[in-house]
């Protein structure tokens, strides 16, 4: 079966930096939108950023916008995601998506929808 594995997780200060990766296996890599998404104690699951299946286009939610870099890399079969200027409500579980969507935007889709999912690592911002 699919399985996406992430990993980069750990514990930062504020205004540190931490590179997550995630590695897909079992499903053809490049016919996928890969994305990130993060979900806080309490609170819903919510979009951080998505990529298109050739890696030239890129959406973020506005929370992370130039600060946060989505990057994949077909040829591994593996999507990044670059986290700079970290602050601490960005503290969450951290989950990688694939999906077969038409639109390479996620921000839109419903979560229910996704078709594959990470176990998520988690990232934590200390003040």
């Amino acid at each position: 079966q699919v399985q996406l594995v992430e990993s980069g997780g750990g514990l930062v200060q504020a205004g540190g930096s931490l590179r997550l990766s995630c590695a897909a296996s079992r499903l053809t890599f490049s016919n996928y939108v890969m994305g990130w998404f993060r979900q806080a104690p309490g609170k819903e699951r919510e979009f951080v950023a998505s990529i298109n299946r050739g890696g030239g286009d890129t959406y973020y939610a506005d929370s992370v916008k130039g600060r946060f870099t989505i990057s994949r890399d077909n040829a591994k079969n593996t999507v990044y995601l670059q986290m700079n200027s970290l602050k601490p409500e960005d503290t969450a579980v951290y989950y990688c998506a694939a999906d077969r969507s038409r639109s390479p935007n996620l921000k839109g889709q419903m979560i229910g929808t996704i078709d594959y999912w990470g176990q998520g690592t988690q990232v934590t911002v200390s003040s």
